[in-house]
């Protein structure tokens, strides 16, 4: 399973909003800094409402969704890359997962100390994207050292490592992540194998008080976030309040439903974070509906249909002959399997077929 690393400066949400996606409090959240030192781990369900209505179609009560593993990793401080704080330990913890979802704080509050002294969110993306690119670029400069004599010898492989580390080393020396670098689609096969830290897929999560969550777009700090990750990083945001979700962790689902909307918002923005960081690794959802259960099965992007049964099982990808396949939406419109087909919606699809986000497949095999 493919993990999503929770990072950020102490005392800006991290362990709370952790708390907040698996629906526990594994994560230790308190005013100091370094309150997490080893990770919490924990499998997170990704919200899809698509499985409802699925469940309604099939008239079954099983609902199986989508899973993904999330990491509360220790919070970074200035000059984590030359060891201070918990540094060596922190990059290694970043070094394990397959994403990043770097948690700012967007909110005022006296009675919580911030490791500067002071709320500026683009002030502490550029902290702690400061010190994953130092760390990155110290790889990549040890890296060049050590193939030169492979390349001056000829070795292919080396030469072709030595062109896109080239590439790398004044992007990084320039203070820009490498996930931004533009390189060829082969260059960035090459680059994947340095495992460099600023390669790995980012979102924002902008972290902000109850009370300022039904008017997030209005707080300053959220389109200054915005601006900057997208200008910067390429990536997107999501606002969240981390303490309200985690607030709602000991509710019903209905004394939920009533608590957000007396604070007048649908959701706290957390299983909005959940999708996109689901979306962020690669994944996608397609669905198997019936009389036992309706389920959420995760594939990557690009996947065909027997890698897609493979998921289920290896004698259905070993063994594949077809797949029959309807898209979500005109499946909810027909209404049944059966109108589906009857309209021509329900289609027959073979070996080369790519598997889209929401179709509902059935697989024949035979082994």
């Amino acid at each position: 399973m493919l993990k999503a690393g929770i990072v950020g400066l102490p005392n800006v949400g991290k362990s709370t909003l952790f708390n907040a996606v698996t629906r526990t409090r594994k994560a230790e959240a308190a005013n100091y800094p370094f309150c997490t030192i080893d990770p919490n781990v924990g499998i997170v369900t990704v919200p899809d409402p698509r499985l409802e209505v699925l469940a309604k179609i099939a008239k079954t009560a099983v609902l199986i969704p989508a899973a993904v593993e999330f990491v509360d990793i220790a919070g970074l401080v200035k000059g984590a890359a030359q060891g201070e704080g918990l540094g060596n330990k922190f990059l290694s913890h970043i070094r394990e997962v397959d994403a990043i979802v770097q948690v700012v704080r967007c909110f005022e509050d006296e009675n919580i100390h911030h490791v500067t002294g002071s709320i500026d969110p683009v002030r502490d993306i550029e902290i702690v994207t400061t010190e994953l690119v130092i760390a990155d670029l110290e790889a990549v400069q040890k890296r060049i050292e050590k193939g030169a004599k492979d390349a001056k010898r000829g070795d292919k492989t080396a030469i072709a490592e030595q062109e896109v580390l080239k590439k790398l080393e004044p992007h990084l020396n320039d203070g820009r992540p490498a996930i931004t670098v533009e390189l060829t689609p082969e260059d960035q096969i090459i680059s994947r194998g340095f495992y460099l830290l600023t390669d790995k897929p980012t979102i924002f999560a902008a972290n902000v008080k109850e009370s300022e969550l039904a008017d997030a777009e209005k707080n300053p700090h959220i389109q200054r976030v915005r601006d900057y990750a997208r200008t910067h990083h390429s990536c997107e945001t999501v606002v969240i309040s981390a303490q309200i979700e985690s607030d709602l962790i000991d509710l019903s689902a209905e004394e939920a439903g009533q608590f957000l909307k007396e604070l007048g918002v649908q959701e706290s923005g957390v299983g909005a974070l959940i999708r996109a960081t689901y979306h962020l690794l690669g994944l996608r959802t397609y669905f198997t509906a019936g009389e036992k259960e309706a389920r959420a099965w995760t594939i990557h992007n690009g996947d065909t249909a027997p890698k897609a049964a493979g998921v289920i099982h290896s004698d259905f990808e070993r063994g594949f002959i077809k797949a029959e396949t309807v898209a979500y939406d005109d499946l909810v419109k027909c209404g049944s399997v059966a109108a589906a087909r009857e309209k021509g919606l329900y289609r027959m699809e073979g070996k080369e077929y790519v598997v889209k986000d929401g179709d509902v497949l059935l697989f024949k095999f035979n082994v």
